[in-house]
């Protein structure tokens, strides 16, 4: 079992790209996703895919590639949910998540792209490198089950896909 180590979110500002986003410390999450939270990808490209409607990463993923000399802090790659006390690779797709009051289903894993460039210590010249060092590790996508309410330090229960336990 994990817990939600921070929620993050980023509402629209026009002209803005969605990353870092901020902490919030409860949110509700609906079939679209964190409410106030608004993902140019995800709405412009996607047309609002709900297998696409939470991005969760796991913190551990975060301090790896804080040791690897990349200074990530939660939300800068545009997660919804940081994790902590589950591995990345226990994440896969028709695995179910319960978080807070809400059930997720893993969809896909988040593929890196040139927004990343946007950070402060990536930006274009060291763009590339950054895609390569995040691939299969930027994060798993999910879609929305059940509909509810997540706070900071809820607990994460993993669920054999499918629903059963």
């Amino acid at each position: 079992m994990g817990r939600v180590y921070q929620l993050n979110r980023k509402s629209q500002v026009p002209g803005e790209r969605g990353l870092p986003k901020r902490a919030v410390t409860e949110i509700r999450i609906t079939s679209a996703g964190l409410e106030g939270d608004y993902n140019v990808y995800r709405h412009d490209v996607s047309r609002d895919d709900p297998s696409m409607a939470v991005l969760v990463l796991p913190k551990e993923t975060i301090e790896e590639l804080g040791r690897e000399g990349w200074p990530v802090r939660p939300g800068d790659l545009g997660e919804n949910i940081t994790s902590s006390g589950i591995p990345y690779d226990d994440f896969s797709p028709g695995r179910r998540l319960r978080v807070g009051t809400v059930l997720l289903e893993i969809s896909k894993p988040c593929t890196p792209c040139t927004n990343l460039y946007l950070l402060p210590y990536v930006g274009a010249e060291r763009g590339p490198e950054f895609l390569r060092t995040t691939l299969d590790r930027r994060g798993w996508y999910a879609r929305v089950v059940e509909e509810g309410s997540v706070r900071t330090g809820d607990p994460i229960e993993l669920i054999a896909s499918g629903g059963a336990r």
